[in-house]
């Protein structure tokens, strides 16, 4: 089994994260930062900052990791291990109109803290993160859907 890595950022604006939901259609009403995974002879911040752009229509400013992050699945032999980087935007705002090339990322929006109590999300510690200054670990949550 190998393990997959990905990049995804942290963007808090105005007291509010950006989420994006990672599922064509209606399949999940899961959420999470947006990022995806890592091409190969790229370094983690060009690849964020090519998902993020490819999933909200966004360019950002990379910054320094703040969360790593271990989710599998045992019955399919799935691990990833995800860094998070506190991100800034330098231009673009959501649009209802964007489209993702790849048509993974259906739907975005920025959240308080509070309105996050009302979601579901991965990975659980998220919300510390993204609004404190610390860094986390989170050692091998289950893939969720």
């Amino acid at each position: 089994m190998s393990i997959r890595v990905a990049a995804r950022a942290v963007i808090v604006e105005q007291g509010r994260l950006l989420l994006v939901n990672a599922f064509p259609g209606d399949q999940s009403d899961l959420w999470c930062a947006p990022g995806g995974g890592v091409e190969k002879g790229s370094s983690l911040p060009d690849n964020l900052m090519r998902e993020v752009h490819e999933e909200t229509g966004l360019r950002i400013k990379v910054g320094p990791p703040c969360l790593v992050n271990e989710f599998h699945n045992p019955s399919q032999e799935f691990h990833q291990v995800e860094v998070f980087f506190r991100c800034q935007i330098v231009s673009g705002t959501l649009s209802e109109t964007w489209t993702d090339p790849e048509a993974v990322v259906t739907r975005r929006r920025f959240v308080t803290r509070d309105e996050m109590a009302g979601l579901r999300y991965k990975p659980d510690s998220l919300p510390d993160v993204a609004f404190s200054r610390g860094i986390g670990y989170d050692p091998l949550e289950l893939l969720m859907k």
